[in-house]
């Protein structure tokens, strides 16, 4: 709804509003007047014949303003009402003055409340041509009875020719006057009013329209008073913390954000860029940034600080997986380079050892260390085949895969190794899940986490390969060994990272690796069965 329409609405309600308060006080002022002028005159016995009448006037009174009270509520054309009010009080008015004497009636001051309450009503204008009226019909009752033509209803020239005349010449000038000075306060007033109404739809404009981004806004937003206590928090706040306002109304910040510096101190020294935790109540940890400002209200008083707020979880995660990245990416860098350059030196360290050992000459203690040197050099180059491998993977020749044929694949396989002798091995997954991917690199991957799984189970336990379809294809492998602490899941996927005393700590950096190269991603965590829990996220892809 723009401004004016919100304007001509309230104005209108106004007007109504006006309306009422005028019918109920003029009913109350006729209700005094004349209520009051039957009262005196029942106490002499000269006016005794207009007490009815005067009663009957109260009673037309009410009847026109319950008549009136009625319509005010369906009209819509409040200046034409307005209007018709104001004809039916001059000639109530002149009623009231033919009945009470004419030119000595004590009532002919009710022209003047009339003229006043059309200021309030009517403009300016109208007011000075209700003010006319006025003085027409005032001017006419008194000629008509000047010249006798009212003696019907008892009234004659009781008075002096002069009265008549100066009669008219006073209330004339008295009408006019107050129809200019009432007009003229009425019209300021109406224009401060309006005035006042534009302040307050702008005010409300501009407050509703304050909610409104502090609603969509993506930060969190709380304000925390001198006191240290939460007073305002926004609908993003909710969303990241899983509180409402009525949750951390009027409650310690401090106690309420114990990851947060906010104490008093905060609102002394504004922070502008800081980082804390907050712990949910389901126990999910997040990390949030945070910066406080001073919080003054429109006098320049101290409201307190204004708190803003984002949860940083997600993004110091990817920020943790493209440093990782980056490390990957140097090291492979690195060990292509070395193991180019190692190679060739270690195959003629391996090539001469071997002829060595085939001379007759050779010693048993001679020939048994000569074995030794060939079996490291062969460690050695399965090391570097795999650092090769990693630094530069085989790009994924992709198709259309059914995963299920892979895991079976891979079941076989697991079945002939002895270190899964006494792992039992579980399979939920369908007879068909398929994904787009390179075979045998998934499965090489799969057969790492496998070996990987065994090894911390130290092939004893449970190994449950599975799926799931639904958002994100993934691929499970869980084991019931001791899990991966909190502390280095950060860092398993990194090369040569290992906490197994023979290990080279390529083997989940190569799965991380692998996966990547489908646009995937590699996840950890707890699982069910209490020990690891791999997912292997894929992107879905048209086959």
């Amino acid at each position: 709804m723009s401004t004016s329409e919100t304007l001509k609405k309230r104005v209108m309600k106004t007007d109504n509003r006006g309306l009422t308060w005028y019918l109920i006080c003029r009913t109350a002022v006729i209700t005094l007047l004349l209520g009051g002028a039957a009262i005196f005159y029942l106490k002499g016995s000269a006016n005794r014949p207009l007490i009815q009448p005067l009663f009957l006037l109260i009673v037309i009174a009410y009847a026109e303003a319950l008549v009136s009270a009625l319509f005010l509520k369906k009209i819509s054309n409040t200046d034409f009402f307005s209007q018709l009010q104001i004809v039916w009080d001059l000639l109530f008015v002149s009623v009231l003055i033919l009945l009470t004497g004419g030119v000595e009636s004590v009532f002919s001051f009710a022209y003047l409340l009339v003229i006043v309450s059309a200021s309030f009503l009517l403009s300016r204008r109208s007011t000075v041509l209700a003010a006319a009226c006025a003085v027409i019909m005032f001017g006419g009752i008194l000629n008509l009875q000047f010249f006798n033509y009212l003696q019907p209803i008892n009234l004659f020239r009781s008075v002096p020719d002069g009265t008549f005349f100066s009669a008219l010449f006073v209330h004339g000038v008295a009408f006019f006057l107050t129809s200019i000075l009432s007009g003229t306060l009425a019209e300021r007033w109406r224009q401060s009013e309006k005035e006042l109404q534009l302040k307050t739809i702008d005010y409300a404009e501009l407050k509703k329209m304050n909610q409104t981004i502090l609603s969509h806004i993506s930060s969190g937003l709380m304000l925390i008073n001198s006191r240290g206590k939460i007073r305002s928090f926004n609908r993003a706040a909710t969303i990241i913390t899983g509180w409402s306002l009525q949750d951390v109304y009027d409650k310690e910040a401090a106690e309420m954000f114990p990851g947060l510096s906010l104490d008093s101190t905060v609102i002394l020294t504004p922070l502008k860029r800081s980082e804390g935790y907050f712990v949910r109540d389901n126990g999910e940890n997040l990390i949030l940034g945070y910066a406080t400002t001073p919080a003054k209200g429109s006098q320049g008083e101290n409201l307190g600080v204004l708190v803003t707020f984002q949860d940083l979880t997600q993004l110091k995660k990817t920020e943790e997986d493209l440093k990782r990245t980056d490390r990957l990416a140097a090291v492979g860098r690195l060990a292509a380079g070395m193991a180019h350059e190692i190679r060739n030196p270690l195959a003629s360290i391996s090539g001469s050892v071997q002829l060595l050992m085939e001379a007759e000459t050779v010693q048993p203690d001679d020939l048994r260390l000569m074995g030794i040197v060939v079996k490291e050099a062969e460690r050695l180059n399965g090391l570097l085949t795999d650092f090769l491998e990693f630094a530069k993977p085989k790009e994924p020749v992709k198709e259309s895969v059914n995963v299920a044929s892979i895991l079976d694949q891979l079941v076989d396989m697991l079945a002939t190794d002895p270190r899964f002798k006494g792992i039992e091995i579980t399979q939920v997954y369908p007879d068909e899940f398929y994904l787009v991917l390179d075979r045998s690199l998934i499965l090489q991957a799969l057969w790492d986490l496998s070996i990987n799984a065994a090894e911390a189970m130290q092939s004893q336990g449970r190994l449950i390969f599975s799926v799931e379809e639904n958002g994100v294809p993934t691929i499970i492998i869980e084991d019931s060994g001791p899990g991966i602490a909190d502390e280095i899941k950060g860092r398993i996927f990194e090369p040569f990272f290992s906490t197994k005393e023979k290990g080279t700590g390529l083997g989940l950096a190569s799965v991380y690796s692998v996966v990547e190269s489908h646009g995937g991603m590699v996840t950890v965590e707890k699982g069910a069965a209490g020990g690891a829990r791999f997912s292997l996220l894929f992107t879905p892809e048209e086959g």
